[in-house]
């Protein structure tokens, strides 16, 4: 996939982990608070603007898993809105960049993977009591993964 250039996050910290981590080729900034993140871009609902977040991910088997927490916010991030708009999104894992497809858990498979997401990062774990939302877990499959429903 060629390097394609997405706008980042207004946060600073976000903003600046995200730039390390692009222009170091996924070899700098790839851990947040010792959790490993991974670069999502989706595109904006109502901009058309490619977007790009730094995010804490797990794994589930070849899939990775985010959590769309908000620290336990009381409203979903933007980038949580804009895949449930258009689930095709890019990802830099590492040194790694690809097409994937996001997609929502169900609240069994939710259910079966929070323990190890709380086991990647802590915090999780309190966000659901902060927030009477329930706090989606998103799963983005590899673009054109044979195992791919």
């Amino acid at each position: 996939m060629p390097e394609l250039d997405a706008t980042t996050s207004p946060r600073k910290w976000v903003a600046d982990q995200a730039r390390l981590y692009e222009e170091s080729g996924g070899t700098k900034g790839v851990t947040m608070q010792g959790a490993p993140c991974l670069l999502l871009d989706t595109l904006g609902r109502k901009s058309g603007v490619w977007r790009r977040t730094v995010l804490i991910y797990g794994r589930d088997g070849e899939d990775y898993l985010i959590v769309a927490s908000l620290g336990g916010s009381d409203h979903h991030p933007l980038w949580y809105l804009n895949l449930t708009a258009e689930p095709r999104v890019r990802l830099r894992v590492a040194t790694e960049r690809f097409a994937a497809t996001a997609e929502t858990l169900t609240p069994a498979e939710k259910a079966r993977v929070w323990p190890h997401l709380v086991e990647v990062f802590a915090p999780y774990a309190g966000y659901q009591d902060k927030t009477r939302r329930d706090i989606p877990v998103i799963r983005l499959r590899r673009a054109g993964d044979p195992h791919g429903s």
